[in-house]
Order: structure tokens, then C-alpha cells, then sequence
């Protein structure tokens, strides 16, 4: 049964001069994503956000593109924790320069806010978050808290 509307055949989002195209995001993170980068609709950065694109890979996935903009690897960082399969494409003069892939680290350090209000990051020592990565979650070296859902409200 058809709309009376043609079928879509690819993505209608026009290509960038320069800057970045984040790929491969999990379906529904893309807007967790412009968080982690500090893009509000008040920020000058022109982009295009897809979500729940099709993907033969991932079934579903949202893209990110960001004109004039190359992410620091802090910020490549936090968006590992949140799409452990997404894919940083450089774009310079229209052409892709730099493809690769994200990596969560086993540490991370001023990443992610410990969600323990006892926990000394939280008092005005001037003390950095420090988190070990493990399989079952991000684990707080100075107080042993496990954030095991909801990572991307604690990222800072």
C-alpha cells in the first residue's frame, strides 16, 4: 500500500566543505551526542543530525555532521561511552581525510561525574573524577561506586 509519496532513496542531508561526520551512532544518542559537544541550539555550528537511519550493520543508527568543527580526542572519548560503534569521519575540500573508529578507554579521568554525593570529586578538593572501564560498568577508584546505566547523564 503506497502514501501517494515516492520512496526515499538515500539520505537528504547535503554534504560538508569541512569538519566532521560522526557515524554509526546508537539509534537515539545523536542529541546525548551534541551534549557531550557542547552544541546548543544557541552555538553557532552549522549541522545536520539523522536519526534512526536504516543500517545494515546496526538496523537502525543516527549520524552527526558538523561543519568547520574537528573533535579533540577527549570529546571522541566521551562519545565512546555512549556509541562504542561509531565512526569519525575528517571531511576537508568535500573528501573524507581521516576515518576511525572510537575507543573506549580503560580509564577515564574529568569524563564522568561520580553520581555519589559523598564521594570526594564532589566536595571542593580539587580532586578529577578517575573511573576504571569494566565490562559490567564505570567504576569510581576514590569511592567504589558502579554507574551501570544511564552513563550519558553523568558524562560531564
Amino acid at each position: 500500500m503506497s502514501d501517494g509519496n515516492p520512496p526515499v532513496q538515500g539520505l537528504l542531508i547535503s554534504p560538508i566543505r569541512n569538519g566532521t561526520v560522526i557515524d554509526h551512532i546508537t539509534a537515539g544518542e545523536a542529541l546525548n551526542v551534541l551534549k557531550i559537544l557542547g552544541i546548543t541550539g544557541s552555538t553557532t555550528e552549522a549541522l545536520s543530525v539523522a536519526t534512526n537511519v536504516a543500517s545494515r550493520r546496526m538496523g537502525k543508527k543516527d549520524i552527526v555532521k558538523i561543519e568547520n568543527r574537528e573533535l579533540r580526542k577527549e570529546e571522541v572519548d566521551r562519545i565512546a561511552l555512549i556509541a562504542p560503534l561509531a565512526r569519525i569521519n575528517i571531511i576537508r575540500d568535500y573528501r573524507v581525510v581521516d576515518k576511525k573508529g572510537v575507543e573506549i578507554p580503560k580509564i577515564l579521568r574529568g569524563v564522568v561525574r561520580c553520581p555519589n554525593p559523598g564521594c570526594i570529586t564532589n566536595t571542593s578538593e580539587p580532586i578529577e573524577s578517575t573511573f576504571e572501564v569494566l565490562p559490567k560498568g564505570l567504576h569510581c577508584l576514590y569511592c567504589d561506586w558502579l554507574i551501570k546505566d544511564d552513563i550519558a547523564s553523568y558524562i560531564i
